[in-house]
């Protein structure tokens, strides 16, 4: 795992093959909608792709469509017309769906349908006849829909692969998923390297796509190693990209992620660090930061993001002195006191009457 880090470089930057991008450079869950649970306002067009199914466009993608036999990865949350009620999401379960166009489930025809006309990167609103979904009888297993139902899809396509074939990551060995998320994994280090951040981020997340949970959990030994040398890289180049999209609590989740495989990644502890101090969580940023420096005591970048943490505590607490100044206003300096020279003639009178009526009072004793 390319994961070391040497004198020259910053534990920020991007995690390819043998180099890495310097920080200023920037979920495999895809950029979770904003309202997780109403269905998404949209003003688009409305365009007609069958009798039962239309899209409105929330977000352009890039690129091509892709073509039948496609293996595709995607988001999306599923509510019934009628009522409203939410069956589905695949953010809040954190796993995208594949899908291959051709060979869905008939109950995904229409889902199908519309993604087969989007590019990736793409999200969408469609909306599709109950023939094209769950049917006359519904599904009274899971998910929950009634029956004849008209259903409304948000959806988001990560990315897809063009295969003649359209072998699923089920029917793959594990050295032939493993290759495929690589190939991925490089294709997001090229676009990382061009700025390309959006469409790099979407490479990472189709190269984790192949390695899901349900597949980790049965790697062992060096399989496993081959698997995260390629799953962690990837979280750690989306939380880079994430950083310098300002995108600071999913930068958060990415980091993670990996540290939940190994708690003493430098490049993971840092990258969380730094979004948390973002995010002005400073104790959470600077313990990682201190952590992530017991590990490499030398690297440059952490003493800095060290120094910077140091260098606001002490803003913080001169604004934090002069605001209880001005609360409890300046401390009152004792005035000197003035001489009144009317005041000092007169007790000097005073004292003159008093000795000579004490003469004279004496001599008539």
């Amino acid at each position: 795992m390319e994961d070391v880090l040497d004198q020259q470089s910053q534990p920020l930057g991007q995690d390819g093959e043998s180099e890495i991008v310097t920080e200023d450079a920037t979920f495999v869950h895809g950029e979770p909608p904003q309202d997780a649970n109403g269905l998404p306002k949209v003003d688009s067009k409305v365009e007609v792709l069958h009798e039962k199914v239309t899209k409105q466009i929330i977000k352009e993608g890039h690129g091509p469509i892709p073509s039948k036999y496609s293996t595709c990865f995607l988001h999306y949350r599923a509510w019934t017309q009628s009522t409203r009620h939410k069956f589905e999401d695949t953010w809040d379960e954190q796993r995208p769906l594949e899908m291959i166009l051709g060979k869905e489930k008939k109950e995904m025809t229409g889902l199908a349908i519309g993604v087969s006309s989007m590019k990736s990167g793409e999200r969408a609103l469609l909306h599709v006849g109950w023939e094209l979904g769950y049917g006359k009888e519904g599904s009274f297993s899971f998910p929950n829909v009634p029956p004849l139902a008209d259903i409304s899809y948000e959806v988001e396509l990560i990315g897809f692969d063009e295969t003649k074939e359209g072998k699923a990551r089920g029917d793959m060995t594990v050295e032939e998923r493993i290759g495929a998320a690589d190939r991925r994994k490089m294709d997001g280090n090229a676009l990382f390297k061009e700025e390309k951040l959006e469409e790099a981020m979407q490479q990472y997340e189709m190269a984790i796509a192949y390695m899901g949970d349900d597949f980790m959990f049965q790697l062992f030994g060096k399989y496993r190693d081959m698997a995260l040398a390629v799953k962690n890289p990837c979280h750690l180049n989306i939380a880079a990209s994430l950083i310098k999209l300002k995108r600071y609590e999913e930068a958060i989740g990415q980091c993670s992620i990996v540290l939940a495989e190994d708690e003493n990644n430098v490049k993971a502890l840092f990258r969380r660090g730094k979004a948390r101090a973002e995010l002005g969580q400073t104790d959470a940023a600077r313990e990682d930061f201190l952590k992530a420096r017991k590990f490499a005591p030398e690297d440059k970048a952490i003493a800095r993001e060290l120094r910077l943490l140091a260098e606001h505590d002490k803003a913080v607490y001169q604004k934090q002195k002069e605001i209880y100044k001005g609360i409890f206003g300046p401390t009152l300096e004792p005035k000197p006191k003035q001489n009144n020279w009317l005041i000092v003639i007169w007790h000097w009178l005073l004292s003159l009457f008093y000795r000579v009526f004490r003469r004279e009072r004496h001599k008539a004793d």
